[in-house]
């Protein structure tokens, strides 16, 4: 058999992406032509369910099949790099299962948002999340070395980017540190783009852009996998920022803002409650993208958990700074909620997901956002103009939904 040939691999790649609708430009379809993904990608983890339903994840390198390994390399996949914070896949010894904590993600995102950045040449760039160090390539091949910096909070996870960078002929400006914080040394910045989850955009990443500059980021829930979308947005003159969600996306949550699984006996967690009432809500409505989303802007924080007891199935929601719960288990075509705590959760997330059926079921990109030194906003319908006294509302004010969170603690 004939060893695949990393050129013919890449120029696939890019045939792939372009027949999608993601590599709309010839600059970035060079990009992906010419940076091998391989380096960057010298082991991984392969997934598959296990006899328990769980998922393995088995080690692939050259060493354990050189032409799979280059093959799985160049698919338009999400790969595992690294378990629990620490495992990788040179290290380990068969399958195993454990908690992905950072990964190769796929081309068509990664290629997708590059186009999405709209950058010229000579621009400068910031990117929050080095991972496997592909992605900064990428910008490498596009803007040029000295004008990216590449921010990774895992020391390891740092030094193997910038070892596969180095060997790649890109030596740029790769820093170890809380991408959160951006990197101020090197501000300001054109471009901002972050390739991981966040509950919210740091204000800082808005001092240290260029008025008229764009930041693109994940925004949504940090302890789901899903309603998650994609914020773009430009900074202006007034020290603000301003735009929309243009799409879905998902990442992997930045460390500062992952939260620890729930565990233990979530019944006692819930055993008092305030209140109890009939919802015709059902929570598999957040098993949906956008509901999911909607329900994250209205209760900022909130687990969602599944149980099984007593032959029947309880749905969890617990928002642990707030000291808050919901409870919902079936009665027919209905659900009974519980709820204890100083916010009813559940009136949050009913009222919001009723308000956005009401108007049509909107998708995720009519979201529009802002964020300011003291909060981010969130709306859809409508138009908000703000003066230096006040903020109102123009058009059809019975289907705006609007939310206000302010900043939290970047160790919340």
């Amino acid at each position: 058999m004939t060893r695949p040939d990393s050129t013919a691999l890449r120029h696939g790649l890019a045939d792939c992406l372009e027949q999608r609708g993601v590599l709309r430009t010839a600059a970035w379809r060079k990009a992906v032509q010419e940076v091998p993904r391989e380096q960057f990608l010298r082991s991984f983890f392969k997934d598959a369910p296990g006899p328990d339903g769980h998922l393995r994840y088995t080690p692939i390198s050259p060493d354990t099949d050189e032409d799979e390994w280059l093959t799985l390399v160049y698919r338009n996949e999400t790969w595992v790099t690294q378990l629990d914070g620490h495992l990788t896949a040179d290290t380990a010894d068969g399958p195993l299962t454990g908690f992905p904590t950072s990964s190769s993600t796929m081309p068509a995102t990664v290629v997708g948002m590059n186009e999405a950045l709209d950058v010229e040449d000579g621009m400068t760039a910031l990117e929050i999340g080095t991972g496997t160090g592909y992605s900064t390539a990428l910008l490498c091949h596009r803007l040029g070395e000295d004008n990216v910096t590449s921010v990774e909070v895992d020391p390891e996870v740092a030094r193997r980017a910038d070892d596969a960078l180095e060997t790649t002929g890109y030596s740029t400006w790769t820093v170890t540190g809380d991408g959160l914080l951006g990197h101020p040394r090197r501000a300001p910045y054109d471009r901002i783009v972050a390739t991981c989850a966040l509950r919210r955009i740091p204000y800082a990443w808005v001092r240290q852009t260029e008025p008229g500059g764009i930041i693109l980021a994940t925004v949504g829930p940090s302890a789901w996998s899903y309603g998650t979308g994609l914020a773009k947005l430009t900074v202006k003159d007034d020290g603000t920022a301003e735009g929309r969600i243009i799409g879905r996306t998902s990442f992997m949550p930045a460390r500062a803002q992952a939260v620890v699984p729930l565990s233990g006996d979530l019944a006692a967690r819930a055993a008092y409650a305030d209140s109890e009432r009939k919802t015709s809500l059902s929570p598999d409505t957040l098993d949906d993208w956008m509901p999911a989303f909607l329900a994250q802007l209205a209760a900022p924080g909130a687990q969602l958990v599944r149980a099984l007891g007593d032959n029947r199935e309880t749905v969890y929601l617990f928002d642990a700074r707030r000291e808050a719960f919901a409870a919902l288990t079936a009665d027919g075509d209905q659900w009974n909620v519980r709820q204890g705590g100083p916010v009813a959760l559940w009136d949050a997330i009913e009222e919001a997901v009723t308000a956005w059926q009401k108007a049509g079921e909107p998708d995720i990109t009519s979201v529009r956002m802002a964020v300011t030194p003291d909060a981010h906003a969130y709306w859809i319908g409508g138009q908000q103009i703000t003066d230096d006294r006040r903020s109102y509302w123009l058009g059809q004010k019975e289907h705006v939904l609007r939310w206000k969170h302010p900043h939290p603690p970047l160790t919340a």
